[in-house]
């Protein structure tokens, strides 16, 4: 007569901890590809919301123009700093704008004219913070300016600039995505033809 053989202790713990081994790692793949697809969705968020303000920069730059006072519509510039006028609100009055680096951290800095005639108190600039995690290096400036022979492939002008003479801006900007994790590095270029600066008007 057949005798019916059950499990034996060793037996039911070695099974459990099989079990366990492989409730583990599934829990770990799912949690790596849900981590992964998150990161990357941080990434691509932060790519698009540059961007997006690469495009606001390069339209404000491109739309600049005499100040209220009169001044010339480009007032100072630096590898990694630009001060123009331009109308960004639409009211016909022309602010001034900064866009400038801080250790790496991107500002933007507008004064309002007040008075008659027009005057911009330094005191009355409102400043906001753009992007975090900036990392360009010593020889990768954030802006370069060049004149109206460049063709493309020239290289920029040399300091100390001739304002008058600036007729593009590019803008480089290297940062890291994603701060939670290792630095991934992005590098984001746009460059701007100073609409209301050309000589051929």
């Amino acid at each position: 007569m057949n005798r019916f053989r059950g499990f034996t202790l060793v037996e039911i713990i070695v099974a459990i901890a099989i079990l366990i081994i492989i409730m583990i790692a599934v829990s770990s793949f799912q949690y790596n590809v849900i981590n992964y697809n998150r990161s990357g969705a941080v990434a691509l968020t932060n790519a698009q919301e540059i961007q997006a303000l690469l495009k606001i920069m390069t339209k404000e730059m491109r739309s600049m123009e005499q100040g209220s006072d009169g001044a010339y519509p480009l007032i100072a510039t630096a590898t990694s700093s630009i001060t123009f006028f331009a109308d960004v609100d639409n009211n016909s009055n022309k602010e001034r704008v900064r866009y400038y680096i801080a250790t790496t951290t991107l500002y933007r800095g507008v004064i309002k004219p007040v008075g008659s005639p027009a005057t911009y108190p330094s005191n009355m600039e409102t400043k906001k913070i753009l992007i975090t995690g900036i990392r360009n290096s010593p020889t990768s400036p954030i802006f370069e300016y060049f004149d109206a022979m460049y063709s493309g492939t020239s290289s920029p002008m040399s300091y100390p600039l001739n304002l008058t003479s600036i007729r593009l801006v590019k803008t480089t900007l290297t940062i890291d995505t994603d701060p939670a994790k290792s630095p991934v590095l992005r590098t984001f270029t746009t460059q701007v033809g100073l609409r209301n600066l050309k000589d051929n008007l």
